[in-house]
């Protein structure tokens, strides 16, 4: 059986995304937090955990915007500019992050896939290499090359969250092997 053809299209990406970035409530009113809202930092975008929360009051009195499971999570600011994930836990993010969610039936998988092999590019053409801040916009304008066929670019994020999760999978066993043979040969 032959693979079928796959035909691909440019897309900017604002022509068949939604996205939103966030704000911090004053940090100055402890009213603000300790709360049950997860607060999803930049350096969070791909945990399922946080360390700060924020209380209905810190919410409805900011600029903070809420995520959902499932959501790209696409980091602005900062050491962590252009690390992109797919949030694990519903809460509200802060303006160094650009949430991004598919409009037209696209695969977020295949979308936030995409946005991380391009890292590199984008940070060396709109940051120049250096330590810096993008914008929504840059993000937004950004062409992305989808197939044509929604179920073809599935099949694709599909495979590639496979293949992420294969590769954790074998970080962490390379790691404990590491941690083994370090204490079986130190003794």
């Amino acid at each position: 059986m032959c693979p079928s053809i796959i035909t691909w299209e440019k897309r900017k990406l604002e022509n068949f995304t939604k996205s939103y970035s966030g704000g911090t409530p004053s940090v100055s009113r402890s009213d603000y937090y300790g709360g049950e809202i997860p607060f999803i930092r930049s350096a969070e975008i791909n945990s399922d955990s946080t360390n700060l929360y924020l209380t209905e009051i810190g919410l409805k009195n900011s600029s903070a915007k809420m995520v959902q499971y499932g959501d790209i999570l696409y980091a602005l600011y900062g050491a962590t500019s252009g690390e992109v994930g797919i949030a694990r836990i519903h809460g509200a993010i802060n303006q160094a992050i650009l949430a991004i969610k598919p409009t037209e039936g696209d695969d977020s998988q295949f979308i936030m896939q995409w946005l991380r092999k391009q890292k590199g590019h984008i940070i060396n053409t709109y940051l120049q290499g250096g330590q810096g801040n993008l914008s929504g916009s840059i993000v937004k304008s950004l062409e992305v090359r989808t197939p044509v066929n929604k179920n073809e670019e599935f099949k694709i994020g599909s495979l590639l969250k496979k293949i992420d999760n294969l590769i954790t999978v074998n970080q962490d066993q390379s790691l404990t092997l590491t941690m083994f043979s370090i204490c079986t040969f130190t003794l």
